[in-house]
């Protein structure tokens, strides 16, 4: 692995929002939900294509604050555009499982 500097790292904008909904993602060649999710008013809403659905039921994601990427180019999933990565890890059998605050903050704020 190589190493990066700070300045790498900071180039990534990863920043907290709130799921606003949640639901299966049709036409996708793996199961698949898309999300609607809102990082605060200088970001605002954006959808993205996350493939959780061994973990994760669509009603129980609404509300919900997760971490995304949302610097990165937007990307066509079969018939839907993701506007932001949103991040998690795998469990022991490869499957997503969410990353997220574990206190509520305001939508949009920066990890560092």
């Amino acid at each position: 692995m190589s190493t990066i500097t700070y300045d790498d790292f900071a180039r990534v904008d990863i920043r907290v929002g709130t799921i606003l909904e949640a639901a299966p993602l049709e036409g996708a060649r793996k199961p698949a939900y898309r999300l609607l999710i809102d990082f605060g008013p200088d970001i605002g809403q954006r959808k993205s294509s996350v493939q959780i659905t061994v973990h994760y039921q669509p009603g129980e994601l609404i509300g919900r604050q997760v971490a995304g990427v949302v610097n990165f180019p937007p990307r066509q999933i079969g018939k839907f555009m993701s506007e932001v990565l949103t991040l998690g890890f795998p469990d022991e059998n490869g499957a997503v499982v969410l990353i997220a605050p574990d206190k509520k903050i305001p939508n949009g704020g920066k990890l560092f």
